[in-house]
This record gives C-alpha cells, structure tokens and sequence, in this order.
C-alpha cells in the first residue's frame, strides 16, 4: 500500500511537471483574430496573453466604433484562446490522473 502511494505520488509530481511545460508552450502559440471587414487584428497566446494589436486608420476616427471593435475581437480571441487552453491542461491532467474509482473528473 506504501508503494502504491509512493507511485501515486510520483506520477502526481510528474503530472505536475508537464502541466508547467504545457503552459510554457501555450504562450509559444498564437492566436490570430479579425474583425469581419478587416479593420482590427489582434494575436494573443493560447495563455491569453495579447501580442499585437493592429488597427486600420479609419477606425482611429471614432472612438466609440474603436471601442466595440476591441471588445469584439479581443472577446473572440479570448474564447479561442481559452478554449485551447483548457483543452491542452485537461488533456495533460487526464494522462496523469491515477486510476481511482469514483474519481472520473475528466471524462
């Protein structure tokens, strides 16, 4: 029973490694979104993260339109990003769960 424990804990430590290692290569992937027409780009990491933010000329002449443009975007590309985030965790944390019934938190 020891041992059991040991190497429950063992692969709870290493679980807990490549969780840290998934996290360091989410902020290496980038998420691009746009608004419909073009005028506005934003990239952000998978860690939700921004980038780079582009703006058309033409937006900079209205504040108002500026402003809802960024709340658009910005949302979508946090949705994508969040979604790629919990993906990759859930999918790393899955791998490591030890085997204990009852405990199907992932499925």
């Amino acid at each position: 029973m020891f041992g059991d424990m040991m190497n429950m804990m063992g692969k709870l430590k290493e679980t807990q490694q490549k969780i840290e290692a998934t996290k360091q290569r989410l902020d290496t992937v980038l998420i691009d979104e746009k608004s419909n027409d073009g005028l506005l780009e934003v990239t952000l990491t998978a860690n939700r993260k921004i980038k780079s933010i582009t703006i058309d000329e033409s937006l900079l002449e209205d504040k108002e339109q500026l402003e809802d443009y960024l709340i658009l975007v910005l949302n979508k590309a946090i949705e994508r990003a969040t979604n790629i985030n919990e993906t990759e965790l859930a999918a790393v944390a899955k791998e490591g769960m030890p085997n204990i019934p009852g405990m199907d938190l992932f499925k």
